[in-house]
């Protein structure tokens, strides 16, 4: 039994939507994840840091090896907080997570970790100048948002850092 070229096209096409399904659902995991860990254990102090000229911005955070991005929006109360699939519509700054695509959630999940303080911002850097992590526009936004989102100094996380 021989495959028509027309068969090929289309068995092609199948499976590039089947991948670019399966990077969508990774993507709204990690946005759900984000979602439930900064409501469960966020902690207040890093929005609180956030001044009324930063209210409302967007920061996108984007995946190369997925093809996709996340949009976070800068609020001052934790319970506002969400994460939302998609891209901006006028980001200040993107965060590139340009990592291996099985990497993605492990590197995402790492900054989550981090502690909200100065030596976990330090922690960041080496990332930051190897280039598995790159920001591009406000760096104020961007470390602003980290901050939001790091939430090891949470109860549950002692001892495990």
């Amino acid at each position: 039994m021989t495959i028509t070229i027309q068969e090929e096209d289309s068995l092609k096409a199948l499976t590039q939507r089947a991948e670019s399904l399966l990077n969508e659902i990774k993507t709204l995991q990690f946005v759900k994840s984000a979602n439930i860990l900064i409501g469960v254990f966020g902690m207040e102090r890093g929005f609180k840091r956030i001044k009324t000229k930063r209210l409302g911005q967007q920061i996108e955070m984007h995946f190369p090896a997925l093809g996709t991005s996340i949009t976070f929006t800068l609020v001052q109360k934790m319970e506002d907080f969400k994460c939302v699939f998609g891209k901006p519509n006028n980001p200040v700054a993107t965060i590139i997570l340009n990592v291996k695509r099985d990497k993605i959630l492990k590197t995402a999940s790492w900054i989550i970790r981090q502690k909200d303080n100065i030596f976990s911002l330090i922690k960041i850097l080496p990332k930051v100048l190897i280039g598995k992590i790159k920001i591009k526009g406000s760096l104020i936004a961007a470390i602003l948002l980290c901050r939001c989102l790091m939430i090891g100094k949470h109860d549950v996380y002692k001892g495990q850092l």
